[in-house]
This record gives structure tokens, sequence and C-alpha cells, in this order.
């Protein structure tokens, strides 16, 4: 599978996960509020990691793609914290 087909059935899947698993007052999302952090391709394998455009969601999205299996897998993180430590 090519980067440009992966990016697209990543984005169609988490779009409709994110808005299945969504309360019913909360905002739905679309292709456009979902954006690659990065992206890689070994072998038949691709994986990427994508984020949302949306404020205070703090999600991000691990996906990868095993080419064996014809299967996607989807790992959802949430951002706890930002903290900075400042060198010497």
């Amino acid at each position: 599978m090519g980067n440009q087909e992966f990016i697209n059935k990543c984005k169609e899947n988490l779009v409709e996960l994110y808005n299945s698993r969504s309360g019913p007052l909360a905002k739905k999302i679309n292709k456009d509020d979902l954006y690659v952090v990065w992206l890689t391709k070994v072998l038949q394998n691709n994986k990427a990691l994508l984020s949302t455009n949306i404020d205070g969601d703090g999600l991000y999205f691990e996906v990868t793609f095993n080419g064996d299996k014809q299967e996607f897998y989807f790992d959802v993180y949430k951002k706890q914290e930002n903290i900075c430590i400042k060198s010497l």
C-alpha cells in the first residue's frame, strides 16, 4: 500500500472511530481535522502517527498496517501534561 492510500485509510477509519465513540454533544470530526505527524513504510508494513487540530482534545493516534495480514491496528493516547525542564 502506498503512503497516500495508507494516509487516506487511516483518516477514514479514525473519523469513524472518533465519531462513534464520542458522546452525543461532542464535536464530530472529519478528515480535515486530522494531520500526520510522522509516517514510515518498511517492507509491506506502514505506520503513522496522527493527531487532531481540535482544541483541548489532546488525542494522539498510532496506526499500524500489517501488510501480511491486511489488518489495521489503532492505538490511542491522550496527552496528560507538558513539563518543561530548563537545562543548566
